[in-house]
């Protein structure tokens, strides 16, 4: 069953009439085809012009989605085939990270990205999507292993942020997404990162230093999310809605800031939609910009990497 947010309410309630309208047909035997075609193009009409005009906060819900795609359905649709690697060799394997070399469009890459969960069963497996140390040394030495083969590297971001607990921290959070920034802004071979949904503080910056930094349209990338910066500044997660519109966090907010890429459009009404559509969209960029990222050399791939980043929030007075 489909799941509806808040503001597609007025499109829930015309696909409803639908339903209804064609069962009643069956039922009847009555030809309601003019009809039906009539209140389709009405729903394509209506939701045509809300997504349009998507507020910043509706942009951060569609981002949560839980029928949104997450990394493991972009693998299953992308890849001819994948092989998951495991483990960072130190403590243990992180699911809240998945990683492994795929076949895309017959292209050899290594793919790593954060995955959620779809019930509580698994949400609990994956840690809700929010890595722990060995998450992101997991990631760095599967990095590593793709720049020992020569392999292009792609990383899908959807995280709330790196898990916050006190085994982290003692582990080395900060130190192991810290080193993550320093080797990828490193590395030899191409690098593409995608957000494809949640872009929150280091937990996402941490597998997304890339040649390469794109965000899917109904996505955010940020610091801190839009409640935990109402808590901070109303005392109160009721303004998470000004929050959103003052941070700046969509695509074309980043898009205008020059912190990212480009953006990549998804089907009209989300990504949850379609997810073979939104995958197919997301190959043909992937293969697209590695075919440009593999013309350059590494030593000025990795200049041009370093002065794009380097470049980021640099202010000019007269």
């Amino acid at each position: 069953m489909r799941t509806y947010l808040d503001f597609e309410k007025p499109i829930a309630e015309l696909e409803n009439k639908l339903a209804e309208m064609k069962k009643l047909a069956e039922e009847s035997k009555v030809d309601v085809t003019e009809a039906a075609k009539s209140l389709e193009n009405s729903i394509v009409k209506l939701r045509d012009e809300i997504f349009s005009n998507l507020t910043p906060w509706q942009r951060v819900q569609l981002s949560r989605h839980p029928d949104r795609p997450y990394t493991l359905d972009y693998i299953e649709l992308m890849c001819e085939e994948f092989i998951e690697l495991h483990g960072d060799r130190q403590v243990r394997d992180d699911p809240a990270i998945i990683g492994g070399f795929g076949r895309i469009g017959g292209e050899s890459v290594m793919i790593i990205g954060q995955q959620k969960g779809r019930n509580t069963k698994q949400r609990q497996y994956r840690n809700f999507g929010m890595p722990n140390p060995e998450g992101y040394r997991k990631a760095l030495r599967l990095m590593k292993l793709a720049e020992k083969f020569n392999k292009p590297i792609v990383t899908l971001i959807d995280t709330p942020g790196a898990f916050p607990g006190l085994e982290a921290e003692e582990r080395g959070q900060g130190e192991a997404i810290a080193r993550n920034l320093k080797e990828m802004f490193m590395l030899k071979v191409p690098v593409i990162c995608v957000v494809i949904g949640e872009g929150a503080s280091g937990g996402a910056l941490g597998i997304a230093i890339g040649d390469r930094v794109f965000m899917l349209e109904n996505t955010w990338y940020s610091v801190i999310s839009p409640e935990n910066c109402s808590t901070i500044l109303w005392r109160s997660w009721d303004y998470k809605e000004q929050a959103a519109e003052a941070m700046k966090i969509t695509s074309s907010d980043m898009l205008d800031l020059k912190l990212i890429d480009g953006i990549i459009e998804e089907p009209v009404g989300g990504a949850h939609l379609s997810h073979e559509k939104m995958a197919e969209i997301l190959k043909e960029r992937i293969l697209e910009n590695l075919k440009v990222l593999s013309k350059m050399s590494a030593e000025k791939r990795i200049t041009s990497r370093i002065d794009k980043f380097c470049s980021m929030g640099v202010v000019l007075e007269k």
